[in-house]
């Protein structure tokens, strides 16, 4: 049973330490891998990045980070636009970028649709990640920036097909950009946190002088005359909405809180959405 490379990344769990880029920095730079890569450069290159992502605003707010690399497409776009023989997609998943047959091959970081084929100008070569390829090859189990994380966000496996779709189900396993099909050996958990996202609110009832957060009032998330999401507010009247596409349009908030009161708010999702103060 063939088994691949994969490398398994959990938004929710990435801080933004920087340790991952360090140890790509540390494994690469000033080291030559013969068949694997040239040195890669000490300043203005990163084969790993962490572009940041905020939803939300004042007392709801969230902030993630998706680590981003060469996603060792099983369709290459960069394979696909190399007529040398440069690109190597290997058996066991890993892409490689042969660092003497794509010196002065400039074109080939415009290939890449993520970005992630860099220019070396000491050596005249584009670069990325190589899932540390010299490493697995000689017995090692992870890559450096997954040995180094700190919180768990990034983890390499080897995986059957079998194993990776009963994984991708069991998790709920996504790919950045599925739209390119390029078959991408970067896995994504909560991937949501960064590509989606949010209509949340407060709801409160004022009595007199008193104003109380309303605990267990029925929210119920509409679009278009049809149910799109349920759920209940928590003992401080909040309730979250997730997962909803960025400029998907109106929908309909109605709230239900018994002999408390409800209200329908409409609500126009751009950019996440957060409704302070819902008063019954």
């Amino acid at each position: 049973m063939s088994r691949q490379y994969y490398l398994l990344i959990d938004i929710s769990l990435c801080q933004d330490c920087g340790a991952c880029y360090l140890a790509c920095k540390d494994e690469f730079y000033g080291n030559t891998f013969p068949g694997y890569s040239l040195p890669q450069a000490r300043h203005r290159q990163k084969w790993i990045s962490h572009p940041r992502k905020e939803r939300g605003h004042g007392s709801l707010m969230d902030i993630f980070y998706k680590p981003g690399m060469c996603m060792h497409c099983a369709n290459a776009p960069c394979a696909k636009a190399d007529k040398q023989g440069a690109v190597k997609i290997r058996p066991d998943g890993i892409v490689l970028l042969d660092p003497e047959l794509a010196k002065g091959r400039v074109e080939l970081t415009k290939a890449c649709p993520y970005e992630a084929v860099t220019w070396n100008e000491e050596w005249n070569v584009p670069q990325k990640c190589t899932l540390c390829a010299h490493l697995l090859d000689n017995g090692w189990k992870e890559t450096r920036c997954a040995q180094i994380c700190p919180t768990g966000a990034i983890k390499t496996l080897r995986l059957a097909a079998e194993e990776r779709d009963a994984l991708i189900r069991a998790e709920k396993l996504e790919v950045y950009r599925p739209e390119l099909n390029t078959g991408p050996h970067v896995l994504y958990k909560n991937l949501h946190l960064f590509t989606k996202a949010f209509i949340a609110g407060s709801v409160a009832k004022t009595e007199g002088a008193l104003t109380d957060c309303v605990e267990g009032a029925v929210v119920g998330l509409t679009r278009e005359g049809g149910l799109v999401a349920e759920t209940l507010t928590d003992n401080y009247g909040d309730f979250k909405f997730d997962g909803l596409e960025e400029d998907s349009g109106v929908y309909r908030l109605n709230i239900d809180a018994g002999q408390k009161g409800g209200t329908n708010i409409e609500v126009s999702l751009g950019k996440s959405v957060y409704l302070e103060n819902i008063s019954l």
